[in-house]
């Protein structure tokens, strides 16, 4: 097995890169078998990614978690797992729906604190666990004060059925009134070289000591640099980047950027994961994938040395690449 380089969440230790499961489910980037979803996160552990990020919404009735835990058996120690919770709405509790910036319009939650313990159990169950390391109300309940929904997780944390708490999709106040209620291990953000971090959330975190999870790291594969189209029954069809005409603008903007991968000797993938490790120490980003050897791919740019000119170089080309479509899940 191979290790990766380690970085530090708080007081939670992971391999620089993680591993973001949400891939491994039927309906995210196309169909998927279960056999080849278990095959591709033992190759992640393999390759020494330890941080597996899923979400009891990921998939129909848990099937994400499943998997996770399908995958992790035997190999339990090996793993920091992260799960997440507010989708999977029990029956007769309400949808507190929220507006976003896909094509369906809107997602609903229910963070009450009454069901924040159920979830946590069927979590349990379904990743074959009897801990969960880092677990996070997957998006604020626009419904429910956020102190509240922090409160019950860290009843679970007191109880010994979870060991962290994380936050996903707040902005640096929610982080902040968290925080004050029971310590803040990592916030999920959605960051790349195509969706920066909001800096005053960022500001907030660096203050705090929180650990950053980078969500979509790779801008849901597109800087790979190998996305042309994205076919029926993918997820990415609602998101406006990926919309034909301007998945065609984005792709030409992306060249020079290929081009500085190209004369490194690295993939685009591989540059986009590097440039982000070196924005900050504390930040470990989740890239996702089906395939073994893009697998290896990815995690190998834990071990990429940036130099402070290339840096510089990428920025330049950075600030001259305006994305054509809102990228954020919220809206930009």
């Amino acid at each position: 097995m191979t290790t990766l380089p380690a970085r530090r969440l708080a007081n939670l230790e992971t391999s620089a890169l993680g591993f973001g499961a949400m891939v491994l489910s039927p309906g995210m980037y196309g169909e998927i078998d279960d056999r080849r979803a278990v095959d591709a996160l033992r190759a992640a552990l393999d390759e020494g990614a330890t941080l597996v990020d899923t979400a009891d919404g990921y998939g129909a009735d848990g099937h994400n978690e499943r998997i996770v835990g399908r995958a992790l058996r035997g190999r339990r120690e090996n793993a920091v797992v992260a799960t997440k919770f507010g989708f999977r709405i029990p029956d007769g509790a309400p949808a507190h729906r929220f507006p976003v910036s896909y094509a369906f319009g809107e997602l609903a939650v229910n963070a009450d604190p009454r069901y924040v313990r159920g979830y946590a159990e069927q979590s349990l169950r379904n990743l074959g666990t009897d801990v969960i390391d880092l677990y996070y109300p997957h998006f604020p309940d626009p419904q429910v004060p956020l102190e509240e929904t922090v409160g019950a997780v860290a009843e679970l944390v007191s109880d010994g059925l979870v060991r962290h708490l994380g936050l996903s999709n707040v902005d640096a106040d929610q982080l902040r009134r968290a925080h004050a209620v029971h310590p803040v291990t990592a916030v999920q953000v959605q960051w790349s070289m195509w969706q920066p971090i909001d800096t005053e959330l960022y500001a907030a975190a660096r203050d705090l000591g929180v650990g950053l999870v980078a969500w979509s790291p790779l801008g849901g594969g597109f800087l790979t640099g190998t996305v042309r189209e994205v076919a029926d029954g993918d997820f990415r069809r609602n998101l406006p980047r990926f919309q034909e005409a301007n998945l065609k603008a984005n792709h030409d903007r992306y060249a020079p950027l290929r081009g500085v991968a190209a004369d490194l000797g690295l993939t685009p993938a591989q540059l986009s994961l590097a440039w982000l490790l070196h924005q900050d120490e504390h930040v470990v980003p989740i890239p996702g994938s089906r395939t073994p050897a893009h697998i290896a791919e990815n995690l190998a740019a834990a071990r990429v040395r940036l130099h402070p000119d290339t840096l510089a170089r990428i920025d330049e080309a950075l600030s001259r690449f305006t994305p054509e479509g809102t990228g954020a899940l919220l809206g930009d």
